[in-house]
């Protein structure tokens, strides 16, 4: 009686779904979008219609572009055991069930498990390591699903036993065969009813989606539930019907996800490149998700060191005062003074000659630790003793403001970490240096000299992170 009970509420919860999971398709052939890995031909289609998925695979991309429904229908298709389990409601007991039931079932009847992980990426590393030996031995194929990059979130052991399988938000026009589908569809859809979709308003359904299925035909959904028939009966969905049902764009940004990082690079590497357009349009991305504003001054403040240093000196001044302003005046007006700061730094002349700091760094490194030359060392304690500070020219005595001495270790003469560019401001400070240096030269009779070789973006990285 029971059985007969759960029968009942499940295909009582299959009519109750909502619209995007009763038009889930159930093969390849309704499946739609990601021709690149399931089209005709493809490697993925041909081991899921043979029923002979070759390894482990992980499905990565945005929501609602047919993760889930791409591992169903292998369930569908295959006659291997089909486990499913949510990385976010399953623990490691669940897990540990369903790997000890799959181990009993190879034993038993030599058939193998494939074990779907909905959004794998929330488990931790212990959950994840108690995969790996039941995937290598092959005793589990593992199906993860994940909208953030796999060779971040899953561990590195994971990742190279299995295939990763990229998917792509859809486009408008598969946005709109969903559409159509769910409109005709008698069974699952609302084909049983007479709803007239506006051109305007699909078309407007399909642009908001911004590539998400499910979020198109939730909006559907929403505007077909909430509209009244008109006298002839028909359920009209105008433009302003599909406005109210879907009144933002989806927008992927996770604060702690791929898009989080890949919008805000975006930004930083616009307002680097000089293009100011770009760099509104990224900021404003990440102000309409929802990012916190103190983050995004702190990284206009960073850039303004990094990237256009000597250039443009005010660029570190105006980043500051926006940080400060907007400390004081908060969001929405606060917002003024980051477009100020965008703006600024955007169209300001570039300069990253501040990374000569990691120059000095690496060769501080490489060489150790170098004794401060005698006459640079504190007087105040040693001077008599020791003769600390002896010999030292102060530079305010001599002409210019500048004695042609000794500053770095000996075995160092002659090594610039600096290099100043010839834009803007730091134009004259290239001249004025340059100057300087030929002195300093002649004073100490250096005949060789040459600047320390460029680091590299990866290598400066590495040393930042130290």
């Amino acid at each position: 009686m029971s059985d007969l009970f759960d029968h009942q509420m499940q295909e009582n919860l299959k009519k109750e779904a909502p619209l995007a999971a009763r038009m889930r398709p159930r093969t390849l052939d309704e499946y739609v979008g990601q021709e690149h890995i399931v089209g005709e031909g493809k490697l993925l289609r041909r081991a899921i219609e043979a029923d002979r998925l070759f390894s482990s695979i992980l499905l990565w991309g945005p929501p609602g572009t047919g993760k889930t429904t791409l591992a169903q229908i292998i369930a569908n298709q295959t006659e291997s055991h089909f486990e499913t389990l949510s990385a976010v409601l399953d623990g490691k007991p669940r897990l540990r069930k369903v790997v000890q039931e799959s181990l009993e079932r190879r034993k038993l009847y030599n058939k193998g498990t494939i074990l779907f992980v909905d959004e794998v990426h929330r488990w931790n590393k212990a959950q994840q390591d108690a995969l790996l030996p039941h995937v290598e031995n092959g005793t589990i194929r593992l199906i993860g699903a994940t909208t953030e990059n796999p060779f971040f979130e899953v561990i590195g052991a994971l990742v190279s036993r299995s295939r990763v399988f990229q998917l792509r938000g859809l486009n408008q026009r598969e946005c709109g065969i969903l559409l159509d589908r769910a409109l005709s569809d008698e069974k699952r859809g609302f084909g049983s009813r007479q709803i007239n979709l506006h051109e305007a308003a699909r078309k407007h359904l399909v642009e908001f989606a911004t590539g998400d299925a499910r979020n198109a035909l939730n909006a559907l959904e929403l505007a077909v539930e909430s509209t009244k028939e008109d006298a002839e009966g028909i359920i009209q969905i105008t433009l302003e019907v599909a406005q109210e049902s879907i009144q933002r764009r989806a927008v992927l940004y996770d604060k702690d996800g791929d898009s989080h990082y890949d919008t805000v690079s975006a930004f930083i590497k616009s307002v680097r490149g000089s293009d100011p357009d770009a760099a509104l349009y990224w900021l404003a991305k990440m102000i309409y998700a929802g990012e916190d504003p103190r983050f995004i001054v702190r990284r206009l403040l960073i850039l303004a060191g990094e990237d256009i240093g000597l250039a443009d000196p005010m660029g570190l001044v105006v980043a500051n005062a926006a940080a400060q302003a907007f400390d004081f005046v908060g969001m929405p007006e606060g917002i003024y003074s980051i477009v100020e700061a965008t703006l600024y730094l955007a169209t300001a002349p570039k300069s990253n000659s501040t990374g000569a700091y990691f120059k000095a760094l690496k060769r501080l490194e490489d060489q150790g630790q170098i004794s401060v030359p005698n006459h640079l060392k504190d007087n105040n304690r040693d001077a008599e003793a020791l003769g600390h500070g002896k010999g030292y020219i102060y530079p305010h005595t001599e002409e210019g403001h500048y004695a042609p001495q000794q500053y770095l270790p000996k075995r160092l003469l002659g090594t610039y970490f600096y290099a100043p560019s010839t834009e803007g401001y730091e134009a004259e400070v290239a001249a004025r240096l340059e100057a300087w240096r030929e002195a300093q030269r002649k004073a100490l009779g250096i005949e060789e000299f040459d600047f320390a070789p460029e680091l590299g973006e990866e290598k400066i990285k590495n040393m930042k992170r130290k």
